[in-house]
């Protein structure tokens, strides 16, 4: 057992670190906007490096475009989406370790993540391997499907860079140590853009050359992390090193990975059918060009509120694991506030740029006309996608990812697909939203600190024990 030290917090504070006179109310709002802040600009540099590379291809001509967007959407959908849903049952393990001082887990935690993603990430990549003919069986159009199953091909080495990546970001984003993240993100970024031109352009592979880059730079962002994580003082009680324990008592970690990728996935999944879908539309080139320029918008500015719940899930996490559920509560109502400020200030900004954002994918003015005309949606979906999302951050961090599967499952797929399906696209009604708010305020925190005492101190505990 550890000596009873007192854990860094936000900015290297203690957790009763405050001002003379200050609220535990704005102490609060401090903690979550300096967790939020490098979360956010580190999530958004992670995603961009996808959206750089559509970009890329999409000054190559509107076959090209249209083939990465199919391409990008079934990465999505059969392989990325499932890799960081089951990493993110970390937000619950790790966080809650963390919060119970049980450091030396955290370690354990993150390398069976890894053990259980890399397997399948050999499956994914035998699916990507035939995305082509998988397409054209679904009736895709011809040259849209090989363009596609051409560009998947060359993305397969990044899914086995892009799990580990994730278990890196989350082992530490749950000990609130996250301006690494956000630098490394930052990094990769601007490399991207340098890899993406000599690989597309001066190298002349094209798409090829796109797809090839995203790998290169979720290597570089994973380097820089695992490197950190090896260095640093502020990960010398965390990381131990390579352990034979992190073999045992997977099972009990798939029992909430599973659920913890079902949440996730059948989200990722609502936006990227819809991109699917788009290819059986009449001018399928331009449908599928569009609303994939749409929903990979989308996709970037829910970046924000996935900060946002990432550090709700990093609070409430740690203070159960500690044992204090009203501190848990008053975290959740701050970044309840947070939230409904940030979708109203960026659904704003959405319409203020609609009629300029085209332009940074495509030349071509129908395509440009047609993403104006999207963009005032795309305010309206933000507003309800950042509440959920902020929600969904609280599901995880109290362990609840099975009711947040379920809840996933209702609300896009027996309402917001079948109305998708009606109107030809249709983005979501907020339905989850309703469903994870009425979760949030029935919450007994006293018991679900109880909880995670107990998940914590039972994997601690000889695999006999524990069982």
């Amino acid at each position: 057992m550890l000596p009873n030290m007192e854990e860094p917090l936000v900015g290297g504070k203690s957790e009763k670190t405050g001002g003379p006179g200050e609220s535990l109310l704005v102490i609060e709002v401090k903690k979550q906007l300096y967790l939020a802040g490098p979360l956010v600009i580190g999530s958004l540099l992670q995603n961009v490096v996808q959206m750089i590379s559509v970009m890329f291809v999409g000054h190559l001509g509107e076959l090209d475009l249209s083939s990465a967007s199919i391409a990008t959407s079934f990465a999505g959908v059969t392989g990325f989406s499932l890799l960081a849903g089951m990493s993110s049952s970390l937000d619950t393990l790790c966080g809650q370790a963390f919060g119970a001082k049980q450091y030396h887990l955290l370690g354990i935690y993150k390398q069976r993540a890894i053990l259980v993603l890399t397997p399948l990430s050999v499956v994914v990549a035998v699916i990507w391997a035939y995305t082509g003919q998988i397409l054209l069986f679904f009736g895709q159009d011809p040259e849209i499907a090989m363009g596609a199953g051409s560009y998947i091909r060359w993305m397969i080495p990044a899914l086995f860079v892009y799990g580990p990546l994730q278990c890196h970001v989350r082992f530490l984003q749950t000990q609130n140590i996250v301006l690494p993240v956000m630098l490394s993100s930052g990094v990769t970024a601007l490399n991207h853009i340098l890899v993406c031109w000599l690989l597309v352009y001066k190298l002349g592979l094209g798409n090829k050359g796109a797809a090839l880059a995203n790998t290169i730079s979720y290597l570089t962002n994973l380097l820089i992390l695992a490197l950190y994580i090896r260095l640093s003082p502020s990960c010398k009680r965390t990381w131990t090193g390579l352990s034979m324990e992190a073999f045992r008592d997977i099972l009990s970690f798939l029992r909430l990975a599973v659920p913890s990728a079902l949440m996730v996935c059948l989200e990722w999944w609502s936006f990227e059918l819809l991109v699917l879908f788009s290819g059986f539309l009449p001018n399928p080139k331009l449908e599928a060009s569009v609303l994939s320029i749409s929903l990979n918008t989308l996709s970037l500015l829910f970046r924000i509120p996935s900060g946002l719940g990432a550090a709700i899930s990093t609070r409430v996490s740690n203070e159960l694991g500690a044992g204090r559920p009203e501190a848990a509560r008053l975290a959740t109502h701050v970044i309840m506030v947070l939230g409904l400020v940030s979708s109203v200030s960026v659904g704003l900004a959405i319409i203020l740029v609609r009629n300029l954002w085209g332009y940074a994918y495509s030349n071509e003015k129908e395509v440009v006309e047609y993403i104006a005309r999207m963009m005032p949606i795309l305010a309206v979906t933000f507003l309800f996608d950042d509440l959920q999302c902020v929600l969904s951050g609280i599901v995880r961090g109290c362990g609840f990812q099975k009711i947040g599967a379920y809840v996933n499952l209702s609300a896009y797929y027996l309402v917001g697909i079948p109305a998708a399906l009606y109107f030809a696209f249709v983005y979501h009604l907020g339905g989850m939203t309703v469903l994870l708010m009425s979760i949030t305020l029935r919450t007994n925190w006293d018991k679900e600190a109880l909880k995670a005492k107990d998940r914590v101190f039972s994997s601690s505990l000889p695999v006999d024990l524990a069982t």
